[in-house]
C-alpha cells in the first residue's frame, strides 16, 4: 500500500484545486508525494525508513499521522507552487518552512519523535 496518496492531501488542498492545478495530468501528484517523501526521508537517516515509510512490497510498521502530516505539507508545497488559484501560498509556504526547521532538528538529534525507529 502506498504510504501516501492524493486523496490524503484532500484534507489540506480541496480535491477541485488539486484537480486545476494539475490540469488532467496524472503524473503530477504522484510525483509531488514522491518527491516530497524522498525529501523527508533525506532528514531521517538516522531511522529505520523502511519501518517508517514501507515500500513498494511492504508496508509501513509504524503509522504515524505528525510524519504524514510532514509529508503532506511538503507534497502540497509541491503541487501548489505550480499555480495558486484560490490558495493563499504564504501559509503553506510557513507550513514547508516549520516543517523543515522540524526535519532539522530532528536530523541533528535536538528532536527525537516518539515511536519513529532508529536503524
Amino acid at each position: 500500500m502506498p504510504y501516501l496518496v492524493q486523496e490524503d492531501l484532500y484534507a489540506k488542498i480541496y480535491q477541485e484545486i488539486i484537480e486545476e492545478i494539475v490540469r488532467d495530468n496524472a503524473t503530477i501528484v504522484p510525483k509531488a508525494i514522491s518527491s516530497a517523501i524522498a525529501e523527508t526521508k533525506s532528514y531521517l537517516s538516522r531511522f529505520d525508513l523502511l519501518k517508517l515509510f514501507g515500500n513498494d512490497t511492504i508496508d509501513a510498521e509504524v503509522q504515524d499521522d505528525y510524519l504524514k502530516d510532514i509529508v503532506s505539507d511538503i507534497a502540497c508545497w509541491n503541487i501548489i507552487k505550480l499555480a495558486n488559484p484560490n490558495i493563499n501560498i504564504q501559509m503553506f509556504r510557513t507550513a514547508y518552512e516549520d516543517t523543515i526547521a522540524f526535519l532539522t532538528k530532528v536530523m541533528k538529534g535536538q528532536a527525537s519523535p516518539d515511536g519513529w525507529i532508529y536503524k
